[in-house]
């Protein structure tokens, strides 16, 4: 063997003498390399992935305003005419005819009558046969009481005669020339006589008896006869008419209803049902505006006139209704219209207001300005309130921001309409940016550089693959 070919047996003896152990090291090291290159590769596109989605903060703001504030109490009512008369039949019979109302034309829904106007007339024929039947009557009782007059008279003068006969047999006496039965018989008559004269009497007063009962009769049957003609009671305007011509009305127990007159429409009353925890807040005088849905747009002004105490409860609910007077000399407030009632009960003009959102927004530490932070985290110990004052007002604060960060401006609050609240405070300006809130707004601005995501050809074709 040359000496050349003695390196390349040194060498294939030494890869022949390396142990299994090194080929696999190799091999392990290679898998660690690849497996940390995913770990990087993984952190890269979940770092990519997520710095499209980064958040920011931004506060809502709402502006001080300048304006009037009314603190009331909304409920709904009815519209009801200040006073109804219910003009009703006391007599059955059928319906005739309607009368006349104020303008000439036939009574009707709307129509304007005078006290004492016809509204209709009842058939009065059967009133009409009572009527003259007891007139009848009237005029036997008052032949019988003059017959018994008459008998008086005749019965009185032969008391007369029997008296005379009687006092001339007294000075006889029982004697030769007048005899004891003559005597007797005298005296008799004379008794009988006076006896006849007291029945005569009571006939008679018997006989008034019968004549005033007759006229009782009668005064019932003309009574009746005038029940036909329904006649309105007072001045004003029919709202309802309950029945027609032909229709049978039965009077019994209760009378039946035909017409409905309110007395005065220039005068109108607005019943609302109230929440018992609102009624202690009512009283009489209280100012109050209303709605109707007939004139949107339009209000109506009145005021608290009277609160009924009869409660009624509906759905475990008590509630109480309320009067409201008010003018209608306008006539323009029909009756039963529904109203949308709003009771003032305080009012302030002029005056600075925040929305009620302002007063309970508080920011976190973080999010208060540095120069402000150590006496917020104070007050937050404290509950962040104080004691309401004497002036039915209180301390509140409300913030502004200020890049990032929030700055305090301390106010005392007022009176509030459930939706704004009166403010005072040193600093604060109409038209001030006030916060009410916190908004999160997530950036997505390179999200379409994302590899991954997926692209869309764009509207009308274009772009669609060929």
């Amino acid at each position: 063997m040359n000496k050349e070919q003695e390196p390349e047996t040194d060498r294939a003896r030494a890869g022949a003498a390396d142990p299994p152990l090194g080929r696999r090291g190799r091999r392990i090291k290679r898998i660690f390399v690849a497996v940390v290159v995913l770990g990087i590769v993984a952190l890269a596109a979940t770092w990519y992935f997520r710095r499209g989605d980064a958040q920011t903060v931004s506060y809502r703001t709402d502006q001080v305003t300048r304006g009037d504030l009314l603190v009331s109490i909304r409920a709904t009512g009815t519209v009801e005419p200040e006073e109804v008369v219910d003009v009703g039949a006391q007599v059955a019979g059928q319906i005739l005819s309607f009368g006349k109302d104020a303008n000439g034309k036939t009574v009707d829904y709307g129509s304007p009558v005078e006290a004492g106007n016809v509204l209709a007339e009842i058939d009065d024929s059967l009133y009409s046969a009572e009527e003259a039947q007891a007139q009848a009557q009237v005029q036997s009782a008052a032949a019988t009481l003059q017959r018994a007059e008459a008998d008086l008279e005749q019965l009185k003068a032969k008391l007369q005669q029997a008296e005379r006969d009687w006092q001339r047999a007294q000075k006889l006496g029982p004697s030769e020339a007048l005899a004891q039965s003559s005597y007797d018989a005298y005296r008799s008559a004379y008794e009988i006589a006076t006896a006849n004269v007291a029945v005569g009497w009571a006939a008679i007063l018997q006989a008034r008896a019968s004549l005033a009962q007759a006229e009782a009769v009668l005064r019932r049957a003309q009574r009746n006869l005038g029940y036909c003609t329904i006649k309105s009671p007072v001045k004003g305007v029919v709202v309802d008419r309950r029945v027609n011509i032909g229709q049978t009305v039965v009077a019994s127990l209760n009378a039946p209803s035909l017409f409905l007159i309110a007395k005065d429409l220039r005068r109108m009353q607005v019943w609302v049902a109230v929440n018992e925890a609102d009624i202690g807040k009512i009283h009489p005088g209280l100012p109050v505006t209303f709605t109707v849905d007939a004139f949107p747009g339009e209000d109506f002004r009145g005021e608290v006139g009277k609160v009924r105490l009869n409660a009624s409860m509906t759905q475990n609910v008590v509630t109480y209704t309320v009067e409201i007077v008010t003018d209608n000399s306008s006539g323009r407030l029909l009756p039963y219209l529904t109203a949308n009632v709003q009771f003032e009960l305080d009012r302030r003009t002029n005056v600075l207001m925040v929305a009620n959102a302002a007063l309970r927004w508080r920011p976190s530490a973080e999010q208060v300005a540095p120069e402000f932070r150590e006496a917020f985290e104070k007050l937050a110990a404290k509950k962040g309130k104080l004691e309401a004052s004497a002036a039915g007002t209180s301390r509140a604060a409300l913030w502004t921001s200020e890049g990032a960060y929030v700055k305090p401006i301390r106010v005392r609050a007022g009176l509030s309409d459930g939706t704004y609240t009166e403010v005072q405070g040193d600093g604060l300006t109409e038209g001030m940016n006030i916060v009410t809130g916190v908004q999160t707004q997530t950036n997505n601005q390179d999200a379409a550089t994302n590899p991954f995501t997926p692209k869309f050809p764009p509207r009308g074709g274009a772009g669609r693959p060929r």
